[in-house]
């Protein structure tokens, strides 16, 4: 078996994509590479497919997601490294293709909430302890250490405005200071005490009807996208010797009266509308409504849906304090992960099971059912199945009690206190323990067993089947540990200089690693260290190199010249190749980069440098090719 490298994942699936420039966004969530491309037809599905670490690919919303479970953050800063698609000072992206109006409309919240949502998991759990231990006594509600933990587990949910103000912008191609001004007017205290008024309030002598848009959701997302389109226009009529400030400012001024006279009110009172539709199903038939959510939610991650129903949940909250939708999914999420646990219980295939024990504990006690669904359940389709019924049955029994949350948590074990004081807390139990029974003993008794994989007894027998290999080769190892002084030397002769000094910001933060710069004076690129080629670029201006010491080596020719699709660059090695220091990687037209506009200064950096003792890099001078440029204590 073997440790992924999440490196060599990256470029793999950079690779498999069809490269940087077919990727219009990137972005990830709990689980999932959600990446837009910008022509599919380009992408090998099935060789993504079969990396070791990916667990399967999905084609929904308008999105191409790579589902690769808790490491996706990893993964997703390897992606960073090897291309500037998380960059944020990307202001400009290029709009991938457009779906249906539903496709969208899951893109545009997926954008907006997925990088607050493990912020708000966080936060949720902690209100929902804080609730648990105050109403058991354990903590005195009017203490000083209360009032502490209230304010570090409400504030993200009290100023939601802001938060969102800053995703918001960012998919609406808004000032995302400007959004964040129009939201924190939103949530000034001024403005919430106004909402407590009972005199008839007014702006410029126009009826003003207020509300509280503490924890709001909709009013600031809607506002954002208006500022956009203001802001695009005051840009083009405004003259340029004032347009930098007169653009916040009127925006400012225009947006927030706006919002609370018209946007806020009209999005506000739908939000309230849409929560009152969602208690009316729950009391006309709740077992009903139960059942529905708690069979279909898993179908909706399945398809990476169920990012549309997430405003529903954050509107009931801020509107009632409690999220009804919410009741029956613990049962359905619980039910996925006992089917997983089964499957661990009940299949010989010794890397099935090892995959399904992390993935069933990261069900149940974080409310991921993701790496389960995709790595067990899915592939031997009964599991999912039976966790479906589980969670119909479960989810209808939580629903007839009026079980809900009171805080935004993932439904699992550790968020169970946020459904503790909204209904029959002890059919919420009842039927999560229903959901848990129906799916883990319909998959323990009638799910397929699958075969131990056959061992080798010589190099003629057959080995594992790909999905084995490929379950088995995401499995995690010790690396060996290894321990010294490394020389890296220099790929190229030319003036060295340091990091710093280097004219992108992303390479001179140092975010990438420790290294140099070297202003080339020959276009034949070789090797700085001996190892394997990790990655590769189609366009041949990246080279990540792993050493046998653990040293990983990127060299970066040129700055964005990315942008050149491969113009001007001839590749010497492919990835997988193993290479000797002094062994040539590329050779580069300097003087056709140049005369592209662009700089040719070449980035030597270790990206591991956090895993190393000390990473000392040379900082000026002329360096000849394999003079030493930087040394690694290991």
């Amino acid at each position: 078996m073997a440790s992924v490298d999440y490196r060599s994942l990256a470029g793999d699936i950079l690779e498999g994509v069809g490269g940087e420039a077919n990727i219009a966004s990137a972005t990830h969530c709990a689980t999932r590479l959600r990446l837009k491309l910008r022509d599919e037809s380009k992408a090998d599905t099935p060789a993504v497919e079969k990396l070791p670490g990916v667990i399967t690919v999905m084609k929904a919303a308008g999105q191409y997601q790579v589902v690769i479970g808790d490491n996706v953050p990893t993964v997703y800063a390897e992606l960073g490294k090897l291309t500037r698609l998380g960059d944020d000072s990307a202001q400009e992206q290029e709009a991938a293709p457009q779906g249906n109006l539903f496709n969208r409309f899951i893109d545009m919240i997926s954008a907006i909430f997925s990088p607050i949502i493990w912020p708000l998991a966080g936060a949720g759990l902690l209100k929902a302890f804080h609730s648990l231990a105050t109403q058991l006594g354990w903590l005195d509600p009017v203490s000083q250490t209360s009032i502490v933990l209230a304010a570090a587990a409400d504030s993200l949910f009290y100023f939601l405005p802001v938060f969102l103000a800053v995703t918001a912008a960012k998919r609406f191609k808004a000032n995302q200071f400007t959004s964040m001004a129009i939201a924190g007017a939103l949530v000034y205290p001024s403005i919430v005490a106004l909402a407590a008024a009972t005199e008839p309030l007014s702006f410029a002598g126009i009826p003003m009807v207020m509300m509280n848009y503490t924890s709001s959701v909709i009013p600031i997302i809607v506002a954002v996208w208006l500022q956009g389109y203001l802001e695009r226009f005051l840009i083009r009529v405004l003259p340029a010797a004032i347009r930098n400030f007169t653009t916040p400012l009127l925006t400012i001024v225009v947006m927030v009266p706006l919002i609370l006279l018209t946007v806020g009110p009209v999005t506000t009172f739908a939000a309230q509308g849409l929560s009152s539709g969602i208690n009316a199903a729950f009391t006309f038939a709740p077992w009903l409504a139960g059942g529905i959510m708690g069979g279909f939610w898993q179908v909706f991650v399945l398809f990476g849906l169920h990012w549309g129903l997430v405003p529903g949940m954050l509107n009931e909250i801020s509107t009632q304090g409690y999220s009804l939708l919410m009741g029956p999914l613990v049962a359905a999420v619980l039910a996925q992960a006992a089917a997983t646990l089964a499957v661990m219980f009940r299949t010989h295939n010794k890397a099935r099971r090892a995959v399904a024990g992390p993935a069933a504990l990261s069900g149940f006690l974080a409310g991921i059912t993701e790496p389960g669904i995709y790595g067990v359940n899915l592939p031997l389709k009964k599991p999912f199945y039976f966790g479906i019924a589980g969670g119909v049955v479960g989810g209808a029994i939580a629903a007839a009690g009026g079980s809900g949350a009171t805080a935004f948590v993932f439904p699992s074990l550790l968020g169970l206190p946020a459904f503790g004081t909204v209904g029959n807390f002890g059919l919420q139990l009842a039927g999560t323990g229903v959901a848990v029974a129906i799916a883990f003993a319909l998959t323990f008794f009638f799910g397929p067993r699958e075969a131990a994989a056959p061992e080798s007894a010589d190099a003629g027998t057959s080995g594992p089947s790909p999905a084995e290999a490929a379950l088995e080769a995401a499995l995690p190892v010790p690396a060996a540990a290894v321990t010294g002084a490394v020389d890296i030397i220099a790929p190229v002769a030319g003036q060295a200089i340091a990091l710093a000094d280097v004219q992108d910001k992303v390479f001179a933060s140092g975010a990438m690693g420790k290294g140099l710069g070297i202003i080339p004076a020959d276009g034949r690129i070789y090797a700085p260290i001996s190892g394997s080629i990790k990655a590769a670029m189609k366009t041949g201006h990246a080279y990540g190199i792993k050493s046998d010491s653990g040293v990983e080596v990127l060299v970066h020719i040129g700055i964005d010249t990315v942008q050149l699709d491969g113009r001007g660059f001839e590749a010497a090695v492919t990835r997988g190749q193993q290479v000797r220091a002094g062994d040539l990687l590329a050779v580069v037209d300097l003087a056709a980069v140049a005369a592209a506009g662009y700089d040719t200064t070449t980035l030597v950096m270790v990206t591991n440098t956090a895993q190393l003792a000390s990473v000392d890099a040379v900082t000026g001078g002329t360096l000849a090719q394999g003079d030493t440029a930087i040394t690694v204590q290991v």
